[in-house]
C-alpha cells in the first residue's frame, strides 16, 4: 500500500510540474484581427536523477531470485512510464547481489536480475536499445552488514539514467 501511494504521489508531481510557455504575437497592423496566442512545448525542468529519486530507482528481490513481484512492476510501470514520455534518456540497469555465494554466482544471479528489469521495462514499451545491463554481483552492496536487514536492501537491481 505505502509503495501505491509513493507512485501515485510521485504521478501527481510530475503531472504538476507540467507546464506550458505563452508567446502571443502581434499583429502587422490594426486591420488584422488578434491571433491566438502561440504556446512553445515546454521543456523538462527536471533531470532524470531527480525523477527517478521520486518514483524509485531500485527493485528488490529475494534469496537467490530474480522474479519480480507486484509491488517491483509497480515501480517499473512508473520507470517505464516516464521512460516512455521522456524517449532521450537512456538507462542502465545494475543488478546486484547480498555477500553470501560466491563471487561467480553472485555476479550470475546479479546479471539475472538486471535482465528480468530489463525485459519488464521492453514489455511497457521501452526501447530495448535504450537499456543497458550491468551486474556487480556482491562487490557494491548497498549496506554494509552481515544480517537479513543488510541483505536484504542488497538484493536489488538499480535504474541509473545515462
Amino acid at each position: 500500500m505505502r509503495k501505491a501511494l509513493t507512485l501515485v504521489a510521485a504521478a501527481t508531481l510530475l503531472a504538476a510540474c507540467s507546464t506550458s510557455e505563452e508567446e502571443t504575437v502581434q499583429p502587422a497592423s490594426s486591420v488584422q484581427p488578434t491571433p491566438a496566442p502561440v504556446t512553445t512545448p515546454s521543456t523538462p525542468t527536471r533531470n532524470a536523477g531527480d525523477v527517478f529519486a521520486n518514483i524509485g530507482d531500485r527493485v528488490f528481490f529475494d534469496l537467490d531470485s530474480s522474479a519480480l513481484d507486484s509491488g517491483d512492476q509497480q515501480a517499473l510501470q512508473a520507470q517505464a512510464a516516464w521512460m516512455n514520455e521522456f524517449s532521450s534518456v537512456s538507462v542502465t540497469v545494475e543488478g546486484h547481489c547480498d555477500e553470501r555465494g560466491t563471487r561467480e554466482y553472485n555476479l550470475a544471479l546479479g546479471d539475472r536480475r538486471a535482465n528480468a528489469v530489463k525485459e519488464y521495462l521492453t514489455a511497457l514499451g521501452v526501447a530495448p536499445s535504450r537499456i543497458s545491463t550491468i551486474s556487480y554481483g556482491k562487490e557494491r552492496p548497498a549496506v554494509i552488514g552481515s544480517n537479513e536487514s543488510a541483505w536484504a536492501q542488497n538484493r536489488r537491481a538499480v535504474t541509473v539514467p545515462n
